[in-house]
């Protein structure tokens, strides 16, 4: 075979040919492609008829499931010689059953992963580990493609995923010893577009940003870390993630700041930001205790409100929910002072604080939200509710 083949199935499925991509094949044959990844991932071996029906179709085969496997071998060879000429040679018929080898010039990503684990979980040299690590990144573009339709799919994609973790810890660890601080950022931030909720991730992100005395932007990445994880999970920070932000804390307590430095860290320009302050709710809530100090000491005015969003019938579906709250937060976005303060409070609810505002103005901002709101959702299948009340009130 003259062509230059690869097969991507990290992240997603494709078969690339001479730089020509084909993304088409599961829509094709969405079993073919759970035969032919199921096959690849045996790495050479050799699978008997009998698992491999009892892997794939399970109880729901035909009458004959050993000649419908045949049919289902001969479609997938014959579409992979669609793409290439010789391609479906790489199914090779063995006694009682198939198994995958790769031709000459035919690469499999998923296969290389695997051998880089093999090599990675043996002793090696920092080099060799950098130099697989990296690669290893590389290729993992995504967790294995998985169509559903084999058994053990969801096994074998977790498996894979928690080697790249632990390969990952693993290279993080010897930069760490190395006070590579800058590349452990880079490396747990792409290890984050594939577990944006890992946990030993995060933390090992701050830690490398706390040692490169980025303490304060250390700090805004936990908020944003935390309110994801609450978002996503409704989960509070663990344990070790408090640890985490207390020993950031402490360390930004330690740093010498002049103040000039001070002021530089803390200024905003006019094209920062511009709207109101929109916030995690843990920034919110410390916000809120400082306004109420200053309320008590200096008599000033500030409402606090509330906007929730609902349905007539009260089953709003997720989608309109999100539809809704991502409507609502540019309209707030869009018609709203600098000095406002918002949080989403809950799935459906969002708090604002109004500073220096009366009742009257505060009735009326929260009245032009409400008709900006309608004028964008006017069917009436979300419905806008809102309470405010100076704080410290009832």
């Amino acid at each position: 075979m003259a062509d230059n083949v690869r097969i991507r199935a990290m992240g997603s499925f494709s078969i690339e040919v001479n730089g020509v991509f084909h993304e088409d094949l599961t829509i094709r044959s969405r079993k073919g492609v759970t035969l032919l990844l199921y096959l690849i991932l045996e790495r050479g071996k050799a699978v008997s008829t009998q698992r491999i029906i009892r892997e794939i179709w399970g109880s729901k085969h035909s009458y004959s499931p050993e000649n419908a496997l045949k049919t289902r071998v001969s479609r997938v060879r014959a579409l992979l010689n669609e793409l290439s000429d010789g391609l479906g040679d790489c199914i090779v018929s063995t006694s009682g059953g198939y198994r995958w080898q790769s031709g000459e010039n035919v690469t499999v990503d998923v296969l290389e992963v695997m051998d880089l684990f093999d090599c990675l979980r043996r002793d090696c040299s920092p080099e060799e580990r950098r130099e697989k690590t990296e690669h290893l990144m590389d290729l993992y573009q995504g967790d294995l493609f998985s169509t559903g339709e084999a058994r053990n799919d969801v096994v074998m994609v977790n498996f894979l995923h928690r080697e790249y973790l632990d390969a990952v810890f693993k290279y993080v660890a010897q930069l760490r010893k190395e006070e590579a601080y800058n590349r452990i950022c880079e490396v747990c931030r792409r290890a984050m577009l594939i577990d944006s909720l890992d946990e030993q991730l995060h933390i090992e992100l701050l830690q490398a940003m706390a040692n490169l005395n980025k303490t304060s932007e250390a700090m805004t990445e936990y908020r944003r870390i935390t309110r994801n994880v609450q978002l996503e999970l409704g989960e509070e920070p663990s344990q070790e993630m408090r640890a985490c932000y207390d020993r950031l804390a402490e360390a930004g307590s330690t740093l010498s700041y002049n103040l000039d430095v001070i002021r530089n860290e803390l200024a905003e320009t006019a094209s920062d930001r511009r709207g109101p302050f929109f916030c995690d709710y843990s920034t919110f809530k410390e916000i809120y205790n400082i306004q109420l100090r200053n309320l008590e000491r200096m008599g000033s005015s500030i409402f606090l409100g509330m906007i929730m969003l609902g349905d007539p019938g009260g089953r709003m579906s997720p989608i309109s929910r999100e539809s809704g709250m991502a409507g609502l937060q540019e309209i707030m976005r869009a018609n709203l002072r600098k000095g406002d303060i918002i949080t989403r409070f809950a799935d459906n609810i969002y708090a604002i604080l109004l500073p220096t505002v009366d009742y009257k103005t505060c009735a009326t901002v929260i009245e032009r939200i409400e008709q900006l709101f309608y004028q964008e959702y006017p069917s009436g299948n979300i419905t806008f509710h809102a309470r405010f009340s100076p704080m410290g009130g009832k």
